[in-house]
């Protein structure tokens, strides 16, 4: 389906389907983020406004580029730097007050470009795993991540962490309702595939060469009914039987690299 085509199929919809970092369960409007990759991707995001930041000395000349003149900066010890942050988050000497993200849009995304995977995500509340998957999204060029407002983790420094700077480059959109959200991406033109592993059809098997939704569900779990019955189909990893399962997140990095090496 060509972009006008797509673009057509959304308009008459009730509505935009509103979510992001900004919203609901979100964040709070304010976030806190620690350790050298989330700290520098923030501060090279013109969308952040940040507010301070507190680091070593030395761990400041890490930091790759400048910051600008006047930027309100405390230099602190170690350990006062571990009264800032989760108890044993590893900070490494910088902790950054700023604004959460701002909203994105799910038509923002569905309208963008149809080649690049989105991954959709189903009550995976975990944010190591949320935020590591966030990771993988932006190492195989995936459009965004989507997942549903009330069961998904807020905006933190935990996530962050996890995301090693992909929270800033990668889209996530949060969603009221998920089911409407896949809908509406298959109106837009997408193909929609959900791992389950108890699906008969490989990944392989139906792997699109087209515009691609990776639906995920949580751990244990897995898709709840009703986001199964808005995929096209269900799709397994091929692994060994030695194993049940794969962690959500190892899970996402192979569907998104197959997607990226489909032909």
């Amino acid at each position: 389906m060509a972009k006008g085509e797509r673009k057509r199929a959304l308009r008459g919809r009730a509505g935009r389907m509103k979510g992001g970092r900004g919203s609901g369960q979100g964040s709070t409007g304010q976030v806190r983020l620690w350790g050298r990759h989330p700290v520098e991707a923030a501060l090279k995001n013109p969308e952040r406004q940040h507010r301070k930041l507190w680091a070593t000395r030395e761990a400041i000349d890490t930091l790759d580029g400048e910051l600008p003149p006047g930027f309100p900066v405390e230099y602190a010890d170690v350990a006062d730097l571990g009264r800032l942050v989760a108890r044993d988050a590893p900070h490494q000497g910088l902790v950054l007050e700023c604004s959460a993200l701002e909203d994105v849009f799910l038509d923002e995304i569905a309208l963008g470009e149809a080649a690049r995977p989105i991954v959709v995500l189903d009550q995976v509340t975990d944010p190591h795993n949320v935020g590591a998957i966030l990771r993988s999204a932006a190492a195989f060029n995936a459009a965004a991540i989507v997942t549903q407002d009330r069961h998904a983790p807020p905006e933190s420094g935990t996530l962050a962490k996890s995301a090693s700077g992909a929270l800033e480059t990668v889209p996530w959109v949060r969603v009221v309702n998920l089911a409407r959200a896949l809908e509406e991406l298959a109106d837009a033109g997408y193909w929609r595939i959900g791992l389950a592993g108890e699906a008969e059809a490989t990944l392989a098997d139906v792997m699109p060469t087209g515009p691609l939704v990776i639906v995920l569900g949580a751990e244990g779990e897995g898709l709840r009914q009703n986001i199964a019955a808005h995929c096209d189909a269900l799709a397994r990893l091929p692994i060994s039987s030695a194993i049940e399962s794969l962690n959500v997140s190892n899970a996402a990095a192979i569907a998104l690299y197959a997607a990226a090496t489909r032909s």
